[in-house]
C-alpha cells in the first residue's frame, strides 16, 4: 500500500494565512506495534496523551516533500489520544519555501491503518500560541513565536472545546521517507542562574555554545509577560544583545499564576546565554534549552599537543553544533544549508564522524539538487523562499558532489543528482564572454566567494571577468568528468575546462606584481585569487611555487577565515613542505578564540563584532581543522 493513499492534506479551515498554528487528534486504540507517518508545511511537535513524542520537519519542497515515521508503540496504553500541533510559517525565508498549509497523517498497526487525516478529524486554530504576527527573527531564520498559557485548555489529553471538522486542502505533493535518522532530543542542559535582584530579571549562562529548543518552569504570583532574549556574548553592560540591525532574538512568552513548565519544540536556538525580563517579580526553577542533535558517532581523537587537541575539540563541536535535518551555517542567527558552508562541513565530516557520515552528505546534495531555479542555479540555500543565488556556491555543490563520489563509490547518487550538475555547467558557460566568464550582473545574483576585499560580492564587480569564477568553473568541469568517468555517465564539457583554464592563465596574470590577481587589470592581488590559480591548474609549476611562497608569507590581502582551508590546501598541493606553516595558521586563528574563551569555532576572526555586532561565534565552515590534523597523522586514535 503507497504510503497516504487513505490520508488527506487538512487544515482547520481553507485560509492559508501566515504565522498560524493548526491543532488535530485523533482517538486510537492498540497494543501492537503501530507506527505514524506524517508530513506538514512548517513544523510540528506530535503528543500521545499529552506526552511529547516527536518534532521536527525536515527542510523540503512540495515535489521532494519529506514525511516522518515514528513508532509509537513505547507510548501506547490502549487507548489514546495523538495530537498534532502544525505551525504553519507561510512567510518567506532562507530556510523556508512557502506552500499551502497543511497536515497529513496516517496510523498503521499490524499492517491496517487505524487512523488517517481527512475531513472527519478534528481541528482548530491554536488559542495559546498567537498567531499571525508575523514577526521575524532573521530574513534567514524566520519566525519566532508567542506563547499565551493562560488560554492552554489540556486540548493534547481530553479537551474538545472549539474543535471542529477539518477542512480537507489541495496540495501536490511526491512524498519520500525522512533519508537519514531523525535528531535526538537530550535532558535539559545545564545552566548557572543569576537574579538581577529584582526578581524580575534573569540571566542564564550555559558555559558554552548549545542548541536546543527552549524551555521554562517558573513560579509566577500573577499573570504576566516574560520576554526571553537569546545570544552566543554579552554585552559591555552584561546584558545579551538582542536587537542587531534589525534582527531581534526575542519570543515571548505569557505565563499564568502558579506553576508555568513550557516546552517549544518547533524553534531551535543557537546560543550561550538567555535572557528573561518579567513584569513583575517571579521566581525562576529553570530557563535554558533542551539541547537537539543530529546523532553522528565522532571518531576518537587523541593528540599530543594540548593546544592542538583543544583546537580539534572545538572544530569537532562546532560540526557537531551545524548539523540539524540538513548542515546549517549558525545555529543563532540563520540555520541555513549553504553550498559552500556545508562544503566545508561535508569534507571536515568525512574525517571527523564515523562512516564519514556519508548518509548525512548525501541527503544534504539530494536536497540541494531538489531545489529549482529558472536559470539553472541552486538558491542561495536550500529550500529557500527568496529570489536569491551565489553561483559560486552552486559550483561548489558540484565539487562537493565530487568528493562524496570518491569518498564513497556511490554511483546511484550520480542517476538521482547527475542531470542537476549538468544544467549548473551549461548555465554558467553561457555566460562566457571572449574566451572568460563574467560575474554575473543580475540582481538575484550575488559573486560573493568569502568576507574579503574583492571578494565579498560587492555590485561594483558586478559584469566583470574575475578569476575565481573562472578557476572554480574550471575545477567544477575537471570534478564532473571525474564523476562521469567514476559511474559511467557520458561528459557533455569536452574541452571547456582546458579552454577557460589557458584563456584565464593568459589574462588574469600581473607581471608587476607577480601574482594571479581577481581583475585583468591588476587589481585584486589577494590570497584567493593566488590559491585559486594553483588549485584550477592555471599556474604553472614554477608560478605555483612563487605563489605558494607568497602565500606563507602572508605578502598578498588575506582570504577569510573559511577560506583558509584553499589557501592551505593550495601551499600544500605545491609542496608538503608548508605542513609546519598550515599548522602555525591554524594553531594562531583557533588559538585566538580559545584564548577569547570560545567553545565553538567562528564565522570570521573578529568574533561578534564583526557584521555590525552579528558575527556568528559558532559557524560550520570553521570545523575545518579536523580534517589537517588527520592528513598530517597527528592524530591517535
Amino acid at each position: 500500500m503507497a504510503v497516504f493513499e487513505r490520508a488527506r492534506w487538512i487544515w482547520p479551515s481553507a485560509a492559508s494565512e501566515d504565522d498560524t498554528y493548526g491543532e488535530f487528534y485523533a482517538d486510537i486504540r492498540s497494543k501492537t506495534h503501530t507506527v505514524c507517518r506524517l508530513s506538514v508545511d512548517g513544523d510540528y511537535t506530535l503528543y500521545i496523551n499529552g506526552r511529547y513524542v516527536a518534532s521536527n520537519q525536515y527542510g523540503d519542497f512540495e515535489h521532494y516533500k519529506i514525511y516522518d515515521e515514528i513508532d509509537l508503540t513505547p507510548y501506547l496504553t490502549g487507548r489514546d489520544r495523538l495530537a498534532f500541533l502544525v505551525w504553519h510559517f507561510g512567510a518567506p525565508s532562507q530556510r523556508y519555501r512557502p506552500a499551502r498549509a497543511g497536515l497529513i497523517f496516517e496510523v498503521e498497526s499490524e499492517g491496517r491503518v487505524i487512523a488517517a487525516s481527512g475531513a472527519d478529524t478534528p481541528a482548530r486554530f491554536s488559542r495559546a500560541y498567537i498567531g499571525r504576527r508575523r514577526q521575524y527573527i532573521t530574513s534567514q531564520l524566520g519566525l519566532t513565536f508567542c506563547y499565551d498559557s493562560t488560554r492552554e485548555d489540556g486540548w493534547k489529553i481530553s479537551g474538545s472545546d472549539g474543535f471542529t471538522s477539518a477542512t480537507v486542502v489541495e496540495k501536490l505533493c511526491s512524498f519520500f521517507p525522512r533519508p537519514i535518522e531523525r535528531p535526538v532530543m537530550l535532558p535539559p542542559a545545564p545552566v548557572t542562574v543569576e537574579n538581577k535582584g529584582d526578581g524580575r530579571h534573569y540571566l542564564i549562562a550555559l558555559g558554552r555554545e548549545t542548541v536546543g529548543c527552549f524551555a521554562v518552569i517558573c513560579t509566577s504570583p500573577t499573570e504576566q509577560t516574560l520576554t526571553v532574549a537569546w545570544g552566543e556574548h554579552l554585552c559591555k553592560d552584561g546584558r545579551v544583545l538582542r536587537a542587531v540591525g534589525g534582527r531581534n532574538f526575542t519570543l515571548t512568552y505569557r505565563a499564568s499564576a502558579g506553576k508555568n513548565d513550557f516546552v517549544n519544540y518547533m524553534l531551535r536556538l543557537g546560543l550561550r546565554y538567555l535572557e528573561i525580563d518579567g513584569e513583575a517579580p517571579f521566581t525562576l526553577e529553570y530557563a535554558g534549552v533542551l539541547p537537539q542533535v543530529y546523532p553522528a558517532a565522532a571518531r576518537l581523537a587523541k593528540l599530543q599537543d594540548p593546544t592542538d587537541q583543544a583546537i580539534y575539540d572545538l572544530s569537532l563541536r562546532t560540526l557537531e553544533l551545524c548539523m540539524m535535518e540538513h548542515y546549517v551555517d549558525c545555529p543563532w542567527r540563520e540555520q541555513n544549508l549553504y553550498g559552500f558552508d556545508s562544503r566545508n562541513q561535508m569534507t571536515a565530516g568525512y574525517d571527523a564522524f564515523e562512516g564519514g557520515n556519508a548518509a548525512y552528505v548525501r541527503a544534504n546534495l539530494k536536497l540541494f539538487a531538489a531545489d529549482t531555479r529558472e536559470d539553472d542555479l541552486l538558491s542561495i540555500c536550500a529550500p529557500c523562499g527568496n529570489d536569491l543565488t551565489i553561483p559560486s556556491f552552486s559550483l561548489h555543490f558540484v565539487l562537493a558532489f565530487c568528493e562524496y563520489i570518491e569518498q564513497t563509490v556511490d554511483a546511484t547518487l550520480a542517476d538521482e543528482i547527475g542531470g542537476k550538475v549538468e544544467a549548473i555547467l551549461r548555465f554558467v558557460l553561457a555566460q562566457k564572454k571572449d574566451g572568460v566568464l563574467c560575474a554575473f550582473a543580475a540582481d538575484c545574483h550575488w559573486n560573493f566567494y568569502d568576507w574579503s576585499p574583492y571578494s565579498d560580492g560587492s555590485r561594483a564587480y558586478a559584469g566583470r571577468p574575475d578569476l575565481i569564477l573562472n578557476a572554480m568553473t574550471v575545477l567544477a568541469l575537471t570534478a564532473y568528468e571525474r564523476i562521469c568517468a567514476a559511474t559511467g555517465r557520458v561528459f557533455s564539457f569536452s574541452g571547456e575546462a582546458d579552454a577557460l583554464r589557458a584563456a584565464t592563465r593568459e589574462r588574469f596574470w600581473s607581471d608587476a606584481l607577480k601574482t594571479y590577481t581577481m581583475f585583468e587589470d591588476g587589481t585584486g592581488a589577494t590570497e584567493l585569487a593566488a590559491a585559486y590559480a594553483i588549485l584550477a591548474g592555471i599556474a604553472d609549476r614554477q608560478t605555483a611555487s612563487l605563489l605558494a611562497e607568497k602565500l606563507a608569507k602572508g605578502e598578498l590581502i588575506a582570504c577569510a577565515l573559511s577560506s583558509r582551508r584553499f589557501k592551505y590546501e593550495a601551499m600544500l598541493a605545491v609542496d608538503a613542505g608548508y605542513r609546519d606553516a598550515v599548522l602555525t595558521g591554524i594553531r594562531a586563528d583557533f588559538g585566538a578564540m580559545l584564548a577569547a574563551g570560545a567553545t565553538s569555532a567562528w564565522e570570521t576572526d573578529r568574533g561578534w563584532i564583526d557584521f555590525d555586532e552579528a558575527g556568528s561565534l559558532c559557524h560550520g565552515w570553521s570545523g575545518y581543522p579536523v580534517s589537517f590534523y588527520r592528513r598530517f597523522g597527528m592524530v591517535q586514535s
